[in-house]
């Protein structure tokens, strides 16, 4: 798996990103809770489905910061990494 170029390049700006700068047990322990949400069998499925897309359009690995995104179950589109991992509105994926 390619690594994510863009990790720990940028300082985040919004309200929650400074405040767990500034707060390390906080962040040590969202950090914590992140690692086992992305553990789940349903964020490792979503995962395999965009990155088999990403591998089948021949946008895997080639540097052009772009991913695909779900807009809708079954629909994807290409968008910015940082756009992408950052969208919390689309909750629709998660399994209630």
């Amino acid at each position: 798996m390619a690594r994510n170029r863009l990790a720990g390049t940028k300082v985040g700006k919004s309200d929650s990103a400074k405040y767990y700068q500034s707060n390390p047990d906080s962040r040590k322990k969202k950090q914590e809770y992140d690692a086992e949400y992305n553990k789940s069998p349903q964020q490792k499925k979503r995962r395999a489905v965009l990155q088999a897309i990403n591998k089948a359009k021949g946008t895997h690995g080639n540097l052009d910061n772009k991913d695909e995104a779900h807009v809708s179950k079954s629909k994807t589109v290409k968008q910015d990494q940082s756009k992408n991992r950052g969208d919390k509105k689309r909750i629709f994926f998660r399994e209630k």
